[in-house]
């Protein structure tokens, strides 16, 4: 069983910041409000209230360079996407995880390299299946005791 991870507890909003400061390592305000203009119509002052609470939450460091604020990630991408997924999969019956994998995968635009990836990984993954996943709910939350 893997290490519990902690919550990652950031919005949609906060998330895109995020993907900024890892692409850019190293971003100031006005770099993500340019940045992020094509997507959104937020106002400098919405993107400094992101980074904000974003430098309250742990999640970006910040330093002081002339009048300018540099802000950092203090959390790994990959980390963060680990902990998103086991986030996401949380909150489905643990017997429907496999069901939502495979709706991603459809949904999803793959790489060959992505695809060889994923085959190998299952390969690897059916030594350790069981015949059937146990329900994981509290009594009342799915029809699985139903079935």
């Amino acid at each position: 069983m893997s290490e519990k991870k902690k919550s990652l507890n950031i919005t949609d909003a906060e998330w895109e910041i995020m993907r900024v400061a890892w692409t850019t390592k190293e971003t100031t305000s006005k770099e993500v409000t340019e940045i992020l203009n094509a997507k959104t119509e937020w106002k400098s002052t919405t993107v400094k209230t992101l980074l904000s609470r974003l430098v309250d939450k742990g999640m970006l460091g910040t330093t002081r360079n002339g009048n300018k604020f540099i802000y950092f990630p203090l959390v790994e991408e990959r980390k963060s996407i680990e902990a998103l997924s086991e986030e996401m999969l949380a909150k489905v019956c643990s017997k429907k995880v496999g069901k939502v994998l495979e709706s991603i995968i459809n949904e999803s635009l793959l790489s060959f390299d992505d695809i060889d990836e994923l085959e190998a990984l299952l390969k690897e993954k059916r030594k350790s299946a069981v015949k059937e996943v146990a329900c994981n709910c509290t009594p009342g939350q799915c029809q699985c005791h139903l079935v």
